[in-house]
């Protein structure tokens, strides 16, 4: 049996392992504003009409960019509202379903589709508002796009980034060790040179699948190297206009240095079929919250 000294001892550390995760279980939202919403009343993640899963980002928060990089400086704060944003990247299956074709130089359902320009991208977001009832976003032949509408878009660059931290502010979604992203993407390094099914590896903290690598996903901002030393504090929509539109996350050819949350990569919208990378380039849409 143990004395009354090793009693008393083990009823303290009880004690503070249950003080730790009460402070733990109190702070967490505050500190990361990305977190899950724990009032009730807020929408959920959902799957919609085209049984596509959808996840709620809530609205908050973050420091944008990064304090190396060509083109992710200033490190900035940014906050963005809440939105919805794909769970997993556009698959060839669903793109086909609505567009009625698959661009893919790999073909296979599960896997996300890949070769689609940008301009293809907004009129498939187009094409699932209406399939869905919502309005679309895009004027499709001037790329304009009506943020106000309630129907399917692609992300802002900050909203991507916001969502793929999911309220960690370390290189990666899961820490600064580069030789921790073989279990949350596939890229050079375990990609085998191709794309994989959607899904297979571990999420962000907010539930979103492949944010780095497999595929790297079209943003609808315009890309300027400096904009971040003049955008907007608050839901910035990048330049009024462009050579090159933003992609974000990196593929599965890119370096685990081009997977980072805060890379920015770039490319000519209307880019044609032959172009070497056109298969690294996919994406997922997201759309405002408060119309569900």
């Amino acid at each position: 049996m143990m004395n009354d000294e090793c009693r008393l001892a083990a009823a303290l550390v009880r004690r503070v392992l249950v003080w730790s995760l009460a402070i733990v279980a109190a702070s967490g939202c505050r500190q990361q504003p990305a977190c899950a919403p724990q009032d009730k009343s807020l929408p959920r993640d959902i799957t919609t009409a085209a049984s596509v899963e959808i996840v709620f980002v809530p609205g908050g928060e973050f420091m944008m960019g990064s304090k190396d990089g060509v083109d992710s400086l200033p490190l900035h704060r940014v906050s963005v509202g809440a939105f919805y944003m794909d769970k997993f990247e556009v698959t060839q299956e669903l793109y086909e379903k609505l567009a009625g074709k698959n661009p893919s130089r790999r073909k296979a359902p599960k896997n996300p589709v890949e070769r689609v320009r940008w301009r293809e991208a907004i009129a498939f977001c187009n094409q699932r508002s209406a399939a869905e009832g919502l309005t679309p976003c895009y004027d499709v032949k001037t790329g304009a796009c009506d943020f106000s509408a309630d129907g399917y878009r692609l992300p802002t660059e900050a909203e991507w980034e916001y969502a793929c931290r999911g309220g960690t502010t370390t290189a990666y979604h899961f820490g600064d060790d580069a030789q921790d992203l073989k279990n949350h993407a596939w890229f050079k390094r375990n990609a085998e040179a191709k794309t994989h099914p959607i899904g297979q590896l571990r999420p962000n903290p907010l539930g979103l699948f492949d944010v780095a690598g497999n595929v790297a996903e079209w943003c609808n901002d315009w890309y300027e190297r400096n904009y971040y030393a003049q955008s907007p504090g608050a839901d910035p929509q990048g330049p009024a206009s462009g050579k090159k539109k933003v992609l974000r996350g990196g593929g599965f050819r890119s370096t685990a240095e081009n997977c980072t949350s805060a890379i920015r990569l770039n490319d000519d919208p209307g880019f044609t079929d032959a172009c070497i990378a056109s298969d690294d380039f996919g994406f997922r849409c997201v759309r405002r919250a408060g119309s569900e």
